[in-house]
């Protein structure tokens, strides 16, 4: 008797990762006098002592070289509010800042103007996972914004969504 195929189809495992919601943020990061970002929904925090958070960035990323060059960066946590931010820096090939109002953090990052919360990290520790790396941050600063109406931007199956106006369970 022959065991069926482990072999995943990686459109199938799409779909099926696309059923657990998250948050969409954009690591920021700065150096030689040019801001640096790209949207990431695989954002999560690792550790409370020390503060440490992890994102997953394409092996192939064109910012994320730049990025660990620079050793920091900024987790913009987005707002409902931000999908064209979200979308702009998800892009390729194109002027990601254009438009976009910042301010320089603690580290000297940039932090989208807008955005729900940000942190303020180091890169503390870089690991291989396939065809992406996995990036964990030390967090040196952090800022709640004052906005506590404001939902986060979610992205659910493939699309944007927010929070629906029901009472904690």
């Amino acid at each position: 008797m022959s065991l069926p195929s482990t072999a995943i189809e990686p459109l199938s495992f799409r779909e099926a990762l696309g059923y657990y919601a998250s948050g969409i943020t954009v690591i920021t990061s700065h150096i030689d006098g040019e801001p640096i970002g790209f949207t990431c929904q695989s954002f999560y925090s690792v550790s409370m002592n020390p503060p440490l958070v992890s994102f997953s960035v394409m092996s192939s990323s064109a910012s994320y070289p730049k990025i660990r060059q620079a050793g920091r960066f900024v987790v913009n946590i987005l707002s409902g509010e931000q999908v064209n931010i979200s979308n702009q820096f998800a892009r390729k090939g194109t002027d990601k800042w254009h438009g976009v109002e910042w301010q320089e953090s603690p580290l000297g990052n940039p932090i989208i103007v807008g955005s729900l919360h940000w942190l303020d990290c180091e890169i503390h520790v870089e690991h291989a996972a396939g065809d992406h790396l996995i990036v964990i941050g030390e967090v040196k600063a952090l800022k709640l914004q004052e906005a506590a109406a404001t939902q986060p931007l979610l992205y659910f199956k493939g699309q944007y969504c927010n929070l629906a106006a029901h009472s904690a369970v």
